[in-house]
């Protein structure tokens, strides 16, 4: 019985694979001893992924995420930098948005080492990087986890919200273009994509969704296309324009170009889902690829259009078209129905964490309560965006304060403290870039929260102002 039990022992120790996979096992001897080739733990030949993405398909989801209705700002962002120091700006502001993305999914990949874990969402990778961090901040691992998982959840969602009043917002313009004598209201224009909105969110996978990513980074071209046909109509000469505006007004450039680039919540999950993700980083490597466009035509539009329109140019570029003109009516219904397109994959994100919140906890009637979940989000996104209207100004606070502290900041700090021991680079170089990253972060912070609580006051103050002007006239009356 004994030699029995021994050779029992000896069979389960043989097994490398179980013995990584029982995190309560503590081993002190040496497999080499045993004569067992260790073999260092690789998560790309652990990744089970049942719809798992092409490499043209990852990079598809990253044009989607990036060209959103962010670009359509880039003129305005102009306005506050001028020609010369957009342009720099520009450069300067996409090569530290991808590389904040690159630091993340490369501390990412090493964690999953750590870990022997296949793959990490982003929340799980800033809290996994805390967890095999310094000892002292290994405690903090599954708060940081959770403090990510929540913000990101937040922000995506109050995009969301975003989406909703830009696409009623677009159709109401159009709308009352063609119906002068009923105009239509801004709250039934939004109540009107709940259906729409509801059926395209019921699609589960991101493999599904590289379809409406491509025919809305097709669509979005044929937009930019109608839109530069116009910003190109008797260009003025940059002599009339601003070359370097005053620096009071570079905060405001930073922080629209970062809220409008970054992309970060679906960054990790693309990575996860490719079929071979050891193409996503690297030269050219999916990132570089998608971010090397992304970036030339931020600054194309912004360059032109702040060209065309000077100081007049509106928040949104296609805002500055033609009213009674119909290719501009076709440029923003196709923009309307780009925003629904990608309203999908932005919906991805805090579904995401929702799903791996109720992993364990599926019913038989599992498809059932993912219809619920979904229609009930989308609707009270649609909820929200018609109760406020101008959710926007509101919504942009959010998104510039989150998307400078998940975009830059958090990637920043991951980095740094996952490499604290011996692993900060000759002199310490990783140290301080990551810390001027982090400054950064906390300008654009407050530069955007500056300007949409500065948007709030002006907007309550307007409508204030048209209220008393309605009662004079009706008492006049």
């Amino acid at each position: 019985m004994s030699k029995s039990k021994e050779s029992m022992e000896i069979d389960n120790f043989k097994s490398t694979a179980d013995l990584t996979s029982n995190p309560g096992f503590q081993s002190s001897l040496s497999i080499a001893s045993k004569n067992v080739d260790e073999k260092p733990y690789n998560p790309f030949e652990h990744r089970t992924v049942e719809h798992p993405n092409s490499t043209i398909g990852s990079i598809v989801h990253l044009l989607k995420c990036c060209l959103g209705s962010g670009i359509l700002a880039m003129p305005a962002a102009f306005k506050n930098s001028g020609l010369i120091a957009g342009t720099i700006g520009t450069l300067i502001a996409g090569f530290v948005c991808t590389h904040t993305v690159h630091i993340l999914v490369r501390t990412s990949q090493e964690v999953c080492v750590d870990a022997k874990k296949p793959s990490l969402s982003f929340a799980e990778t800033c809290g996994a990087a805390f967890t095999y961090g310094p000892k002292r901040l290994q405690k903090w691992g599954n708060f940081i986890k959770e403090l990510v998982d929540y913000s990101m959840c937040i922000t995506y969602f109050s995009v969301l919200c975003v989406y909703v009043v830009f696409i009623g917002s677009s159709m109401k313009e159009i709308l009352d273009v063609y119906m002068p004598d009923n105009p239509l209201s801004i709250q039934a224009a939004c109540a009107l994509t709940l259906v729409p909105l509801v059926l395209i969110c019921q699609i589960r996978n991101l493999k599904y969704l590289v379809p409406f990513s491509a025919l809305a980074n097709l669509l979005i071209l044929v937009v930019f296309v109608i839109t530069i046909y116009y910003v190109f109509l008797d260009l003025p000469s940059p002599k009339e324009r601003e070359m370097v505006a005053s620096i009071t007004q570079w905060p405001l450039f930073l922080s629209t170009v970062i809220f409008a680039m970054e992309g970060i919540g679906v960054v990790m999950p693309v990575e996860n889902e490719m079929a071979k993700p050891q193409q996503f980083l690297g030269c050219p490597g999916v990132l570089n690829v998608a971010m090397v466009i992304v970036i030339s035509l931020y600054g194309f539009v912004g360059f032109f259009g702040y060209l065309q329109y000077g100081d007049n140019v509106k928040g949104s570029i296609t805002l500055n078209l033609p009213e009674d003109d119909i290719t501009a009516q076709v440029a923003k219904g196709l923009m309307a129905f780009v925003i629904f397109l990608s309203f999908g994959l932005q919906f991805y994100v805090p579904m995401e964490m929702i799903t791996r919140k109720r992993k364990g906890k599926e019913s038989k009637y599992e498809n059932l309560v993912q219809v619920v979940i979904r229609t009930v989000m989308v609707t009270i996104s649609v909820a929200i965006a018609a109760a406020f209207p101008n959710l926007e100004l509101v919504i942009s606070f959010v998104g510039a304060v989150f998307f400078s502290t998940l975009g830059l900041l958090i990637p920043a700090v991951v980095d740094t403290v996952y490499r604290w021991e011996n692993r900060l680079g000759r002199f310490n170089y990783i140290l301080w870039k990551n810390t001027l990253i982090g400054i950064i972060s906390i300008i654009a912070l407050f530069s955007g929260a500056y300007v949409s609580v500065q948007g709030m006051i002006e907007d309550f103050g307007g409508h204030s102002l048209e209220n008393h002007e309605l009662f004079e006239n009706s008492t006049l009356t």
